[in-house]
């Protein structure tokens, strides 16, 4: 390895990487001031929103990751100087965006008349945990088209506007949140039902800031979105769909994975589930790492593809692995050294923080194929290579993942159950095929570029011959 060229790459890399990370942290941040600011009104207000939570945020991160192909499109075409296909392609993914916003509004008030009857909570709960829906679900327009305006400025290599948006959400998140909680300036106390409306608003003030910002920019002129208007192309929007519907997919089989354990685990007690949370939450925080330099390995191997400069790309894929393993071990060592206070953080029980302890030390384990597998994956993306993702992410997950932790954790067949702990290698061992199957099909990728055999759609896109 030629120490000058990861240090150049990896500057250019951590320039793209540092404002997406950012974002994503403060984000978090909102929602971990939701939680803290409903668990001061009850304890029943606070489970209100967590429930609440667990059933918008896989319906809101599969939209995400539904809108991220805009990305990788985007960063493709720059690269190749088609600056005009760059504003087409946005207005269709807008469409998209615009329908799946509308599309949850529509579910909420079709499926709440039939749901409602059958939820078995306790009446107050039940009641806000809808109310909660009732009002974050009108700001799903906006931050669809938010994370449009996103991924458009994200693709054209400019992520800075990521980070000074969320800064906005966070600055309105907070006040939005005292207002509707407590019953401010007039205002009805909502409860936990008014982190909904607050963070309906936030949607709403980052969309709105981030056209402000996209209409005034000057780096963005070159693509400018206002200089022409497209209605919705069904080609077009086929094609955009044909990438973004296995990253969201993908996207979902995760958050699923994770959520399903939490409930198989049900049965061994509060304690356990609340030590699987705690050391859940913490290596999501350090999952963010990772996933920010796969998101800006995404644009820079994009924009290098698009520019016909396949050694580039080759250079990113192999440059940003090494930075992401280079920072695993820091955040490993850090997981491992201060595992216990950082589980002291979240609870003062001794046995949850013990359990979440240990629990972290097998997280610190699969920080590395963690690493391997998401930034393979964003490169894949940067290759306009989704399906695989998608097969290799099922059968790793689910197939493997989910398997082994069912055998270790609730069964004796080849050794006592586990409990948590048997989840746990589990998630180490799915992880680990992922990051193995992905970099396997990255290479196989690789090596058709360099036997030329890359196509170009009619859209003269550089995609991958399947």
């Amino acid at each position: 390895m030629n120490l000058a060229d990861f240090f150049t790459h990896s500057k250019s890399l951590l320039k793209l990487t540092y404002p997406i990370l950012i974002a994503q942290l403060i984000q978090n941040m909102m929602g971990f001031v939701d939680i803290v600011m409903a668990g001061r009104v009850s304890a029943t207000d606070l489970a209100a929103v967590a429930v609440a939570n667990s059933i918008w945020l896989p319906l809101i991160l599969t939209i995400s990751g539904l809108i991220m192909a805009l990305a990788a499109i985007t960063s493709q075409l720059s690269g190749a100087q088609k600056y005009n296909q760059v504003i087409e392609k946005t207005y269709q993914t807008a469409w998209i965006a615009l329908a799946m916003g509308l599309a949850l509004i529509a579910i909420y008030y079709l499926l709440t008349p039939l749901l409602l009857p059958l939820v078995t909570l306790e009446a107050n709960l039940g009641a806000l945990m809808f109310d909660y829906l009732a009002y974050i679900v009108w700001g799903a327009p906006c931050y669809c088209l938010y994370l449009v305006l996103r991924n458009y400025s994200e693709g054209l290599s400019y992520t800075k506007p990521t980070m000074i948006i969320s800064i906005v959400g966070l600055l309105v998140n907070i006040p939005a949140n005292y207002i509707f909680i407590y019953g401010k300036l007039g205002m009805p106390a909502l409860g936990g039902a008014g982190c909904g409306l607050a963070t309906a608003l936030v949607y709403c003030s980052m969309f709105i800031s981030m056209l402000i910002y996209c209409f005034y920019s000057k780096v963005l002129k070159q693509a400018d979105l206002f200089s022409a208007f497209y209605w919705p192309v069904w080609r077009e929007i086929k094609d955009i769909l044909s990438l973004g519907v296995p990253i969201a997919l993908s996207l979902l089989f995760e958050v699923s994975l994770f959520a399903i354990v939490a409930i198989i685990l049900v049965p061994f007690g509060a304690q356990v589930i609340a030590s699987h949370q705690v050391a859940l939450n913490f290596t999501g925080l350090i999952f963010m790492v990772p996933l920010s330099i796969a998101m800006a390995t995404t644009i820079k191997v994009g924009y290098a593809v698009g520019n016909n400069n396949f050694k580039q790309a080759k250079d990113y894929t192999r440059y940003s692995v090494i930075l992401g393993l280079v920072l695993a071990c820091f955040t490993a060592l850090i997981t491992v050294v201060f595992r216990t206070q950082i589980a002291g953080i979240y609870s003062t029980e001794i046995p949850v923080i013990e359990l979440a302890a240990s629990l972290m030390l097998l997280a610190s384990v699969y920080q590395f194929s963690d690493t391997i597998q998401v930034i393979s994956a964003g490169v894949l993306r940067g290759y306009q290579d989704t399906k695989s993702i998608l097969y290799i992410t099922l059968v790793s997950y689910w197939g493997v993942g989910l398997s082994v932790g069912l055998i270790l954790g609730i069964t004796d067949w080849f050794v006592p159950k586990m409990g948590p702990y048997g989840f746990w290698i589990g998630f180490i061992v799915g992880l680990t095929v992922a990051a193995i199957l992905l970099a396997w099909r990255l290479k196989v990728i690789q090596q058709r570029i360099k036997n030329g055999e890359f196509s170009l759609n009619d859209e003269h896109q550089r995609i991958p011959l399947n």
